[in-house]
């Protein structure tokens, strides 16, 4: 799908946002600067965080937490080390603690990777001076991305 503003990503995650369910995960690939943080914005907005709480990447503190419909656990795994930082910032209470996880830089998981996720690579298209956003996923998310495709579509 392809987004040509910053809007369209926000729509985007606020599509996926609307229909999270507790406990999923949700993983987001692409380069420095690719909209993963516009997109997590988008779907804390379809988890009605309050709007008025600003959504920023967690680069330094690896994880930001808001309020909402679920809570949601952002998480930004690019300074991260290996696995054993993620057993210190506890990554596993994070995926048991029955909220939405949006894990950024989700190669740096390895092994642990949950295997229920909804993964979106970003990447720039130079032929359409714009965004692509690749979903895939498992049967937990198939009937839903049909219908985040249909919202977004309208």
């Amino acid at each position: 799908m392809f987004l040509r503003t910053a809007a369209d990503t926000i729509n985007l995650g606020r599509a996926i946002g609307n229909l999270c369910r507790r406990d999923d995960v949700i993983l987001l690939a692409g380069e420095l600067g690719g909209g993963k943080t516009t997109l997590t914005r988008g779907i804390a907005t379809g988890l009605l965080v309050d709007e008025r709480i600003p959504v920023t990447s967690p680069t330094f503190n690896l994880v930001h937490e808001y309020q909402g419909r679920l809570e949601l656990f952002h998480l930004d795994l690019y300074r991260l080390g290996g696995e054993d930082e993620l057993y210190e910032i506890g990554f596993d209470d994070y995926l048991e603690r029955g909220g939405v996880t949006v894990i950024e830089w989700p190669d740096r998981l390895g092994a642990l990777t949950p295997k229920t996720h909804l993964a979106i690579t970003m990447k720039y298209s130079k032929d359409f001076n714009s965004r692509q956003a690749l979903l895939a996923a498992g049967k937990q998310w198939r009937q839903r991305i049909e219908r985040i495709v249909a919202a977004v579509n309208g």
